[in-house]
């Protein structure tokens, strides 16, 4: 197995500044340990949060920055105490690499809630080395933060099920809405928008896509199946529509008022927001007073759920719909995704990229 003991470096693509532009970093992999994984990077998705960290907009970026956490990769070495892989397994990483194991979210199995997890990038790990992410050619993670890629799912297909997937797995598990049955809405076809109108599908469930506008009316119910496009402009059809929804997926990352969401929930409903937007929120209480609904948010979602996610899409043959690019286009992905001109997930092949140019 070779000395674990041994520093290895590796390249990856990273921002340098709050211009986000990505180019070849080569850096030095933290020291693996016996419960670590040493795993080969084979593609990672590009999600909306790369962007917000790469650009700094929540004002927490740290430089050189290698994003990605939408990993895929194949085990090369696995430490001494290491029981759940073995080399040549096809595993996945998502947000997190670390975490406290001590306060009530860790016994929960809610890992994602720690105050103190350790982020896959752009954060420090225990041995005091930067995090970085799926965007480099190798990574070395501690098994708790690693799972296992089901064999008929192809890498560049789990890549996304790993956050836009159980972003929206997670809070449907949680909040008990998982039977069939229930009428769904998704506001935002985007990467975890399109995810969820599968997911929600597959789970049986009446699903509206709710939309800023026309353009995707076509792909939301003929290629994605969606039962009811609507637009959120439409006051008219909004009113028809109100009262209508047991829970509504939020997957906006900008801001946007509330209020028109709201109104389509029956009572009890659930307003479940899930895109990082660092502006406040409004809404108007009677609106949710009157018909007992709760706005509440969710985030990623703990292992357990990320394995049993990946199950879930297996047994129903769930995929992502991905544009696959090399490393060299990358800076170009970002920008197309910042204009939301994807259907739906930039997925980089990693593995078949030249990082060094």
């Amino acid at each position: 197995m070779g000395s674990l003991e041994a520093e290895r470096t590796t390249t990856g693509w990273a921002a340098r500044d709050p211009s986000g532009i990505l180019s070849p970093y080569t850096y030095t992999l933290r020291n693996t340990g016996p419960e670590d994984v040493y795993i080969k990077v084979l593609c990672c998705g590009v999600c909306h949060t790369d962007v917000h960290q790469i650009k700094n907009d929540l004002g927490m970026s740290n430089y050189p920055m290698v994003p990605g956490h939408e990993v895929v990769g194949e085990v090369l070495e696995v430490g001494s105490a290491v029981t759940n892989f073995k080399v040549g397994d096809t595993v996945g990483v998502g947000a997190i690499v670390g975490c406290c194991r001590n306060c009530r979210p860790c016994k929960a199995d809610v890992e994602q809630y720690c105050n103190k997890k350790i982020w896959s990038y752009n954060d420090v790990y225990t041995d005091g080395k930067p995090t970085q992410g799926g965007f480099a050619g190798a990574m070395v993670v501690e098994q708790k933060f690693v799972v296992k890629i089901p064999d008929g799912l192809e890498p560049e297909q789990a890549a996304p099920l790993l956050c836009a997937g159980v972003t929206v797995y997670s809070p449907l598990n949680h909040f008990g809405l998982k039977q069939s049955g229930l009428r769904g809405g998704i506001l935002g076809l985007g990467g975890v928008g399109h995810m969820g109108v599968k997911i929600a599908k597959a789970m049986e469930h009446h699903v509206t896509v709710i939309s800023s506008s026309d353009k995707k009316r076509e792909e939301a119910l003929e290629h994605l199946g969606a039962d009811v496009y609507l637009v959120s402009s439409d006051s008219t059809r909004m009113q028809e529509a109100a009262d209508s929804l047991d829970y509504i997926i939020d997957t906006v990352p900008v801001f946007h008022p509330l209020e028109p969401y709201l109104s389509l929930l029956k009572l009890d409903g659930k307003l479940i927001l899930m895109g990082v937007i660092n502006t406040p929120l409004q809404f108007l209480s009677p609106v949710v007073m009157l018909g007992r609904k709760s706005i509440t948010g969710s985030f990623v979602g703990s292992m357990k759920e990320t394995e049993e996610m990946l199950e879930f899409c297996k047994e129903k043959g769930l995929n992502s719909m991905i544009e696959v690019v090399k490393m060299d286009y990358v800076n170009q992905a970002i920008e197309r995704l910042e204009k939301n001109d994807v259907r739906y997930r930039f997925v980089v092949d990693v593995a078949g990229s030249n990082l060094n140019q």
